[in-house]
């Protein structure tokens, strides 16, 4: 039997009326990787924040290494063994790895000195773990894959026994998380234990030993990974049965309603974000544009919703041109009359008001409406209506239009946009990453809705880092890496690893 590297008893943790940890109790093995799955708000990173010294918990008791432990802060964590490599990374851009890995824990009587006893350690440790990392290389100029590593590095360069990693592949391409689960695998047969949080089920079956399921602040499953598929894990998340394929039927594109010609982006520095991007998408047929974020995906969309003017190129929709040379584009609220809806990457930023209500977010952008107009002012009933009528279609909770929006989970916000910018009947629909930081039972919801749009002659044009996501919605797939289209492939004809070598930018 393999010793206990971690146990926690009984933790519970509210913030205010939300209780976001009910009791739970969970162990973690040494040289294991366990994985922590659950739905938004299930209260899985909550608890691994009370382990990393974030939060203190209410009540409960945590152990390492069987010893009673009290983490007050991360200092405390890092002491006992415990990294956390964070989804949005902490490191400084313009400091070599070798500046980063030591910033903070420099050591010896001169700097000089500390960095040279680094170097040391840290050959050592790319040698046992296979990280592949130059320690002169300037962060800012790795692409995230190794920026990853630098933070795996970093922790244990502190003496990490426990790595917890926070949804680790998010910005990975497919090749590059597979080379993430072969450094997590010799980390685990060199004794160390790897946490991981995630919500991709096919990376839980394949790189855990043990699985916990969290469903609204309680563990309700903790299961032997070999025990399990797909399907029980998310059955067991969502407390009901879901259907993790996308049905959709096969169809034949109509007419071009959205086409792109040469349009190119170029920011204040004169660097090129977007070059000569050519696309089109018809009636009836999803496109999806798979990359790994950063790649003008986002630039992209935001040119063509409207939101940043391209410095070449046209948009024809429906053949009307949208803008034309440098310098122009077309104001979002043209778009949205002429049948163009935009559902963006960022809700925070770029989707809702969180300050505002639910039934006031309801009408953003389609303000103008005249179903919602009373006279000079706003028929706030009808609003209000409109807004219970987005709760009920898109189960979006809790169901008090009242309430503001950044009282929603991320997942029942991003439903508040799609049900706003769905329910305008667009002809062409712009979608930036729609099941964000959306659990399984959403993600379920919102595929099913773009498949009906798809189905109703609507043309889509999909934007998503997930790739299994692409694969499974699109009916053509484009590749985007350096700002360019690297390839075009017909969805049943595509598969990971080629996908995954044309968003490195190998050339089809």
């Amino acid at each position: 039997m393999a010793e206990i590297a971690i146990e926690l008893t009984g933790i519970d943790k509210r913030f205010g009326d939300v209780h976001a940890n009910r009791n739970v109790s969970l162990t973690i093995y040494q040289g294991s990787i366990h994985g922590i799955i659950g739905e938004n708000g299930a209260g899985k990173s909550t608890l691994m924040s009370i382990l990393y010294g974030y939060y203190q918990a209410d009540s409960g008791h945590i152990q390492v290494r069987q010893q009673p432990v009290h983490i007050r802060n991360s200092h405390d964590a890092i002491r006992l063994g415990i990294g956390m490599v964070h989804q949005h990374f902490m490191l400084v851009d313009n400091f070599s790895v070798l500046e980063n890995i030591v910033l903070g824990a420099e050591g010896g009587f001169t700097l000089k000195s500390g960095l040279d006893a680094a170097r040391i350690h840290l050959k050592q440790l790319n040698q046992d773990y296979g990280l592949e990392v130059d320690p002169d290389a300037i962060v800012g100029q790795l692409g995230v894959g190794l920026q990853q590593r630098v933070e795996i590095l970093k922790a244990l360069y502190r003496g990490a026994e426990v790595l917890i990693l926070d949804e680790p592949t998010a910005v990975l391409t497919p090749q590059e998380a597979d080379h993430l689960f072969r450094i997590l695998r010799a980390l685990r047969d060199q004794g160390k234990t790897v946490v991981i949080i995630t919500h991709k089920l096919r990376e839980v079956i394949d790189v855990t030993d043990r699985v916990t399921v969290m469903r609204a602040g309680e563990v309700v499953g903790n299961v032997m990974t070999a025990d399990v598929d797909k399907e029980d894990l998310a059955d067991l998340m969502v407390g009901r049965k879901v259907n993790l394929q996308v049905e959709k039927s096969t169809r034949t594109p109509g007419e071009v309603l959205l086409d792109v010609r040469h349009v190119s982006l170029k920011d204040k520095r004169g660097v090129e974000l977007l070059k000569d991007i050519n696309l089109q998408v018809r009636a009836g047929e999803i496109v999806g544009i798979a990359g790994v974020s950063g790649n003008g995906q986002s630039e992209l969309l935001e040119v063509l919703a409207g939101m940043l003017p391209a410095s070449e190129g046209e948009m024809l929709f429906k053949g009307e041109d949208l803008f034309r040379l440098k310098g122009h584009r077309p104001k979002p609220s043209i778009l949205r009359e002429k049948g163009v809806a935009h559902i963006p990457e960022d809700r925070s930023r770029e989707g809702l008001v969180k300050t505002f209500s639910v039934f006031e977010n309801s009408i953003l952008g389609y303000h103008h409406d005249r179903d919602i107009q009373k006279g000079w002012l706003y028929n706030r009933t009808a609003l209000i209506e409109k807004a219970k009528r987005f709760i009920q279609q898109f189960d979006i909770r809790p169901t008090n239009p009242l309430l503001r929006a950044g009282q929603l989970s991320g997942g029942n916000q991003q439903k508040v946009v799609l049900a706003r910018e769905i329910d305008s009947n667009p002809d062409v629909l712009l979608v930036g990453q729609p099941t964000r930081g959306v659990d399984i039972g959403a993600i379920e919801l919102i595929h099913k809705q773009l498949v009906k749009l798809r189905d109703e002659g609507k043309a889509i044009l999909l934007v998503s880092v997930e790739l299994d996501e692409i694969l499974a919605l699109s009916d053509r797939i484009l590749v985007m890496a350096g700002g360019r289209i690297t390839g075009e492939v017909p969805a049943h004809e595509a598969t990971a690893t080629g996908l995954g070598c044309l968003m490195g930018g190998v050339q089809s």
